[in-house]
């Protein structure tokens, strides 16, 4: 079981009145799919959740999420802004990256769709639209990808002596 991390309390998205933190700590979960680590929703915004879950062993990150307009500003497109964070986490971490997001009409928020996944080096390899339902599937020769992580050396010269900060509120 994993419980959301981080709940949002915005416009639009007003959850912490019905919810509380999450208290399993991030999760990975060993699939015939290689080990799948899962972030919801507001979890994918935080770099922490997902170099956390690729420290305990991750393969490939899973975000599904209902993201859209914000209800204050119904102009304003994140979809780019939200793309760009999952990608990161794909280069920042050489991880696979799929993200599902909803589509559709709430009261005056408009889901925007285009769940996506991304490879390790951040090219996006599937996506669908804003107004289509669907499945996006991708392979990964994982073996290649733990080698491409290796190769990078983000891992190995990590400096958790420095992220101290980190830790406080």
């Amino acid at each position: 079981i994993y419980r959301k991390s981080h709940i949002p309390d915005g416009p639009g998205y007003e959850e912490k009145f019905y919810f509380r933190n999450g208290d399993t700590g991030f999760r990975v979960w060993d699939t015939t799919f290689g080990k799948i680590g899962v972030g919801i929703c507001w979890d994918q915004w935080f770099p922490e959740c997902a170099r956390a879950m690729v420290l305990m062993g991750a393969e490939i990150l899973l975000y599904p999420t209902a993201i859209g307009s914000e209800p204050e500003e119904p102009n304003l497109n994140t979809k780019d802004p939200w793309q760009r964070a999952m990608i990161g986490h794909a280069v920042s971490n050489v991880i696979p990256v799929a993200a599902a997001n909803r589509i559709g009409l709430e009261g005056n928020q408009t889901f925007y769709g285009h769940s996506f996944i991304a490879n390790h080096r951040g090219d996006k390899v599937a996506e669908l639209n804003d107004n289509e339902e669907g499945v996006v599937l991708a392979e990964f020769d994982l073996a290649q990808v733990k080698l491409n992580r290796a190769s990078f050396g983000f891992f190995r010269d990590r400096r958790p002596d420095l992220y101290q900060v980190l830790l406080s509120p």
